[in-house]
């Protein structure tokens, strides 16, 4: 998956769920099932149905997470 590519893409509830999960190695097949019909994407799904993020996904999820907690003031 490349999140950075498609973060536009995702709804600010998909968004935000990546924002309040920015450690999970793995999507669950629920959230993968919507950002896949919010970007059109199917690669990276596993055998269950989630999906595996990269290291470039984490790090640039862990780098929107801390953008929203500065704005917020936390």
């Amino acid at each position: 998956m490349h999140i950075k590519e498609f973060w536009d893409q995702l709804s600010p509830e998909t968004q935000q769920w990546l924002i309040d999960n920015p450690g999970t190695m793995i999507v669950p097949r629920t959230v993968t099932a919507i950002i896949n019909g919010e970007t059109g994407e199917n690669d990276g799904v596993d055998a269950h149905g989630g999906t595996h993020l990269t290291d470039e996904d984490q790090h640039f999820i862990q780098e929107q997470a801390k953008r929203v907690r500065y704005r917020s003031g936390d």
